[in-house]
């Protein structure tokens, strides 16, 4: 039997939206929602479901100041624990791409077929 097995990829960081968020945030730094709203394309009702998964996985931070208008200012910022996680999430790609699959037996492929 066959020991072969495909990288993990971080299922959290898998998402679209989320793995977007996450490289806006990295090359960014930090970034309003808004500006965050815009640049993924994404309505505020997802991204706020998104960045609260990235936050609760302790990813980024997330802080509320001042009031413009009848809102308030929220800021987003990616914490070392996302970096890392995003770093790892990377690599496993690349690990991905680059895994060459071992040949199905003859044996493994009589029984299955």
């Amino acid at each position: 039997m066959n020991a072969f097995k495909f990288p993990v990829i971080n299922p959290l960081l898998h998402s679209e939206l989320r793995l977007k968020v996450m490289v806006a945030l990295d090359s960014l730094d930090s970034a309003d929602f808004m500006y965050l709203c815009q640049i993924t394309d994404s309505t505020r009702g997802n991204l706020s479901t998104q960045i609260t998964t990235l936050k609760d996985a302790g990813y980024i931070e997330v802080s509320k100041s001042g009031v413009l208008g009848r809102f308030s200012r929220t800021v987003c910022r990616i914490t070392d624990k996302g970096r890392e996680a995003l770093r790892a999430y990377e690599e496993g790609l690349r690990n991905l791409f680059s895994q060459e699959v071992p040949k199905q037996q003859e044996e493994q492929a009589s029984k299955t077929g």
